[in-house]
């Protein structure tokens, strides 16, 4: 039987909506569809390469919380509504995912809350089981 373990961010949404921000599942994580909030206030910026940052802050937390690091992600999806918005992420992007080149998609989508310029999701293989 594998390990399966939720990692909680203390975003009000995993409350609300009932998930969690990232779940271990043996030597997988899979770390839900992260926006650019600070789940500390609540609070999101309103430039898309700041909450392009603060997402990926926000994954590197739940990444750093399983055991892994950028370096073990092996897929990540960027959901935006407005495919201008990519581009001038991509250096943030880059900063964590240029060495590493997981598998990759782009999807030009609505999103849950106005507000919310960017999301992303990564998959990531845990280089060792975590203990228990």
């Amino acid at each position: 039987m594998t390990e399966r373990r939720t990692i909680l961010s203390g975003s009000t949404f995993e409350e609300r909506i009932g998930y969690a921000r990232a779940v271990v599942d043996g030597d997988w994580l899979h770390v839900s569809g992260t926006t650019g909030f600070d789940y500390t206030t609540m609070t999101i910026s309103d430039d898309v390469v700041e909450q392009a940052e603060q997402t990926l802050r926000n994954i590197d937390a739940a990444l750093g919380e399983a055991g892994c690091t950028f370096a073990d992600v092996v897929r990540v999806r960027y959901m935006l509504p407005d495919r201008d918005d990519f581009e001038p992420c991509w250096p943030a992007l880059r900063r964590c995912f240029g060495d590493v080149r997981p598998a990759a998609t782009m999807l030009v989508c609505g999103l849950s809350d106005p507000r919310m310029k960017i999301e992303i999701e990564v998959y990531a293989r845990l280089r060792h089981a975590p203990s228990t």
